[in-house]
């Protein structure tokens, strides 16, 4: 049984050219120096061996029959993860700058200086190694970040199931709110960064609930104006539990907000405008359409169709116009509907 041979060790490159004695010569050059090479007469024959072998550097002129070193480096980054080294000895026709637009990593003046050459091979694997580094830090940092975000969704999910579990009639509220203030961020071409801090926002926006007693949350019958007072607490308390936490995007200022409107009726400071987040303005809209929408201990649901209209009522004055359109739009026009 014929054994396979074991591919050579360290960089391997390719030389291509189809004046043998110049071929020679870079090839006897870099295998004095240490190099794994390979050869070819032309860009059609170097492509057959990359579709084989892989290659790290290939060194080419520019000027070959057949198939020449442009239309050969256009190829190969194409195809392949190689870096190319282009020679001529036309400079006149061939700038450093034009070859680099066609590709190339360096660029070599016929006739050919060994000293030099082998400067530029180092130089180009030198940088080949130093991106290979970076690209597996940026991996690691990525799956690093992944994990955390797995873990934050997982903290801020259980927050909202321990307000769930002291309300048990609004459960799941705060994340169809969320999920209504995420498609809203969408619609408006919010960044996606932005919209992620939203939909997190609102999947804890009433933290702040498990200060009330559970007696007021549940009372089947309408709040006195002291209980509705202890109800308005929440926006303070869930302020005062997430402030300290340094998350990447407003998370506290949000909940703080989500009950302000742009004309001052709001609570808890009566902020108007521009002082609202617009992560807040959000929030506060789709926390109106799905409170309406759901039954309540002291009311049956109003249904989506009267939550809108509110939404429409107050649109540019208690809500703020590109938001309230944006919500609108999304259950008439996207048809999104609220998931039970």
């Amino acid at each position: 049984m014929e054994m396979k041979q074991k591919p050579p060790e360290g960089p391997q490159l390719l030389v291509v050219d189809d004046d043998q004695p110049v071929r020679s010569l870079v090839l006897k050059t870099l295998q004095n120096s240490g190099y794994a090479c390979r050869e070819a007469a032309n860009g059609k024959e170097a492509l057959h061996i990359l579709a084989e072998n892989p290659v790290d550097v290939l060194i080419t002129d520019i000027q070959m029959p057949v198939m020449g070193g442009i239309e050969l480096t256009q190829s190969v980054k194409q195809q392949y993860d190689c870096d190319v080294i282009m020679m001529t000895g036309f400079v006149e026709d061939f700038t450093y700058e034009k070859v680099i637009e066609k590709g190339a990593s360096d660029f070599l003046q016929k006739p050919l200086d060994r000293k030099e050459l082998l400067v530029r091979i180092k130089r180009v694997l030198k940088e080949r190694e130093n991106l290979k580094e970076r690209e597996r830090i940026e991996n690691e940092l990525q799956i690093s970040l992944d994990r955390l975000r797995k873990v934050l969704d997982g903290v801020v999910h259980a927050i909202a199931l321990t307000v769930e579990t002291r309300d048990p009639y609004t459960a799941g509220h705060q994340r169809r709110v969320a999920d209504l203030a995420r498609a809203i961020a969408v619609k408006m071409g919010i960044p996606e960064v932005q919209t992620e801090g939203i939909h997190i926002a609102g999947v804890i926006h009433d933290l702040g609930k498990i200060y009330v007693p559970a007696e007021i949350l549940s009372k089947p019958s309408k709040l006195s104006e002291i209980e509705f007072s202890m109800i308005k607490t929440h926006c303070q308390v869930g302020y005062d539990i997430l402030r300290n936490i340094d998350f990447p995007w407003p998370i506290a200022q949000t909940v703080y907000q989500h009950h302000e409107r742009t004309d001052g009726s709001g609570y808890p400071r009566g902020l108007q405008g521009e002082e609202i987040l617009m992560e807040a303005k959000i929030l506060s809209v789709a926390d109106v359409v799905e409170a309406m929408a759901s039954h309540r201990p002291y009311r049956a649901a109003l249904g989506i169709d009267m939550a809108l209209a509110e939404i429409e009522k107050n649109k540019g004055r208690q809500f703020d116009p590109s938001v309230a359109e944006a919500c609108l739009s999304i259950f008439k026009e996207n048809g999104f509907a609220f998931e039970q």
